[in-house]
């Protein structure tokens, strides 16, 4: 029974050494093929030596040459590759039943297994409803707005006018990292764990929730038997997930603990997300701690991986800034009309009318998704709108950082930062864009149900930063992507702070 695994591990070792010598090979040739299609390994050695370019690769070295659809296979796995926006739109909306996320999504993340995140049909229906319900309290999106107001005010300004005044360079990523993981952790737990200070505490459950992601991704391109051979023999990437997960069950644990020892205060009605669930005799044990990891890994990562973006676009493009700030001014006028302040805010109301800084935002989202990839199973044999043919248990790959780049959909300044194109003529309304064809936000059944609060969360950050700061990146910094499930920034965003004189 100790060697019931010998197989698999003798078929991972053969795998291996295919990809290394398809790897040598490829790295050595003079005019090497974008996706040779090696015996058993298929193009495997290919995509692990294009790793340090994986979605550029993706989109330019795949996509793009096969009419932005392709079909491949690794060690007998059938894959479906596409960017198609009709594809899209027929695999996450026409006939979206046949293509659910499948058993092996929920393994590949199984620290979130029977949360909403990983489940299908039903289960997945009902769950959402669940959380449609928790959302839509009003007191909850008061206490999410309010939270994000105040960490602001209190945490993120604070923080960059002692940067500003001391010339310190600041990492973007790591201080918005930060800033959301607090945000979140007291919205979700009702307790503020304080990552954003001046002594920068360590963020071990922020690293942890990173090692999630980052893993996840080895078990996309892996075979899924190479993967279940590292872990049960608790090795590679398999043993630094083990640990994080660990770090999460712990964290969740205690926020858990801490709450049942609070009880329930009569006359004060708990708005916090754990509050929803944490007497609902439906999420018990497991799935209650999976739950709340969806809960933090949905709302830290969506954000949090999307603002250093913001604020590398904004750098390099200053005329969007100063259009941000014209934008802003009316309305910093008459608040400072109110009441004199070193800090300008916005409050909820304020930022719903910001048009041109939510195109900021959008343009930021189509060019850099965070979650770049998408995968779905294949129940049956099904015909796509490009006419590719899947079968059962194939499986399908959305890529959503193509489609940010399709000429096709985008027009031929498609990698171009440019918020102008989600504006109308007058400038005055955003225009619509179907799901299918920006994906940031997913599509169809699945849409996600915090868009709204997050949209409005981002534009309150950025707009005290953009208004209160300028932000400089500092020369010759190089941006490079992790290896993840997320378009996170491998080396952080290094900029300078100044404070603005008004």
């Amino acid at each position: 029974m100790a060697f019931s695994f010998l197989p698999e591990l003798l078929i991972s070792m053969f795998v291996l050494l295919v990809v290394v010598v398809g790897s040598y090979y490829i790295k050595s040739s003079k005019n090497p093929s974008p996706a040779v299609d090696w015996p058993v390994a298929g193009i495997l050695p290919s995509l692990v030596y294009n790793l340090h370019r994986l979605h550029d690769y993706i989109a330019v070295d795949l996509l793009a040459p096969s009419g932005h659809s392709l079909k491949f296979a690794i060690v007998s796995i059938r894959f479906f590759m596409t960017c198609d926006p009709a594809n899209i739109q027929h695999i996450f909306t026409s006939n979206h039943a046949n293509y659910p996320k499948g058993e092996e999504f929920a393994e590949i993340f199984d620290v979130m297994r029977g949360s909403i995140f990983t489940v299908d049909g039903e289960s997945c229906r009902r769950q959402r409803a669940n959380y449609l319900g928790v959302l839509s309290n009003p007191l909850l999106a008061g206490l999410m707005t309010r939270c994000c107001r105040d960490k602001v005010e209190k945490g993120l300004l604070p923080f960059m006018t002692n940067m500003a005044r001391t010339s310190t360079p600041v990492d973007m990523a790591d201080l918005m990292t930060r800033l959301v993981f607090d945000l979140y952790a007291t919205t979700i737990f009702g307790v503020d764990p304080a990552r954003l200070s001046l002594d920068m505490p360590p963020v071990h459950v922020a690293d942890a929730m990173d090692t999630v992601m980052e893993v996840g991704l080895v078990r996309h391109i892996v075979p899924a038997f190479c993967w279940r051979v590292m872990r049960r023999l608790n090795i590679g990437p398999e043993r630094k997930l083990a640990a994080a997960q660990v770090v999460l069950h712990c964290f969740t644990n205690d926020m858990i603990m801490e709450r049942r020892k609070k009880g329930h205060v009569i006359g004060q009605e708990p708005v916090d997300v754990l509050s929803s669930y944490i007497n609902d005799p439906d999420y018990g044990g497991d799935l209650l701690h999976a739950t709340l990891i969806t809960y933090m890994i949905a709302g830290r990562d969506t954000i949090g991986t999307t603002l250093p973006w913001i604020f590398y676009n904004l750098a390099n493009n200053p005329h969007v800034v100063a259009s941000i700030r014209d934008e802003l001014a009316p309305i910093m006028s008459r608040k400072s009309a109110i009441a004199s302040a070193a800090m300008m805010i916005l409050e909820t109301e304020d930022v719903k009318s910001l048009v041109y800084l939510q195109a900021a935002l959008l343009e930021t989202l189509r060019l850099y998704p965070p979650a770049p990839l998408e995968r779905k199973s294949v129940v049956a044999t099904d015909v796509m709108p490009s006419g590719h043919e899947v079968c059962a248990r194939d499986i399908v790959l959305i890529s959503l950082y193509s489609v940010g780049r399709m000429e096709a959909v985008w027009g031929a300044d498609c990698h171009e930062y440019r918020p102008e194109r989600w504006l109308s003529e007058d400038g005055c309304k955003l225009r619509f864009v179907p799901s299918h064809k920006f994906m940031a936000f997913n599509s169809g059944p699945r849409l996600c149900l915090g868009k709204d609060i997050a949209i409005i969360q981002m534009k309150i950050i950025v707009a005290a930063v953009v208004w209160n700061f300028d932000v400089k990146m500092l020369d010759g910094w190089a941006i490079d992507t992790k290896l993840s499930c997320l378009l996170q920034m491998k080396n952080g965003l290094k900029v300078k702070l100044n404070k603005r004189e008004m």
